[in-house]
């Protein structure tokens, strides 16, 4: 949907990069997925260096309340930017969710095994879905609509 105007070419691009916190975050789930299938692994050597600066400690905090702070809540800022910065944003705060989860609920009573693996691999594959959507739809200047996450984005970015 590209109700609020046209996008341009360098506001489609600023709209996709937000997508990495997610899925820098979701490649914590990636474990299992990519021992099950370890000729996808050279898929992530563009990545490595993001990686490292993202494993610094509290970088994930910085980018995230840098990210809220300086482009959501700038009303200066293209409403297309915003919009998918919000939804990277709640994306993110969904997988960081999960992980509370797993790491203090489900790890300590299913200690591994079949069960846990597959969440992990439920969880990054969706992860990667919805980024994986999401940066196309803004690629193309599209709204992606992403069930119940875009109707909380709309209410926070006006």
């Amino acid at each position: 949907m590209t109700w609020r105007g046209s996008t341009t070419p360098q506001d489609r691009i600023f709209a996709c990069l937000p997508y990495l916190l997610p899925f820098l975050d979701g490649l914590g789930f990636s474990g299992p997925f990519f021992s099950q299938f370890p000729v996808l692994q050279p898929l992530l050597i563009p990545f490595v260096p993001l990686l490292q600066i993202y494993n610094f400690p509290f970088a994930g905090l910085i980018v995230f309340i840098a990210l809220f702070a300086l482009v959501v809540r700038n009303e200066n800022i293209n409403h297309f930017i915003r919009f998918n910065t919000m939804q990277a944003i709640l994306i993110d705060i969904v997988l960081i969710l999960c992980n509370l989860i797993v790491n203090f609920i489900l790890q300590p009573v299913l200690q591994g095994g079949l069960i846990l693996e597959t969440l992990f691999n439920v969880i990054f594959l969706g992860t990667l879905v919805a980024v994986i959507y999401s940066v196309v739809q803004s690629a193309l200047g599209r709204y992606a609509e992403i069930p119940t996450l875009s109707d909380a984005v709309y209410m926070q970015v006006r």
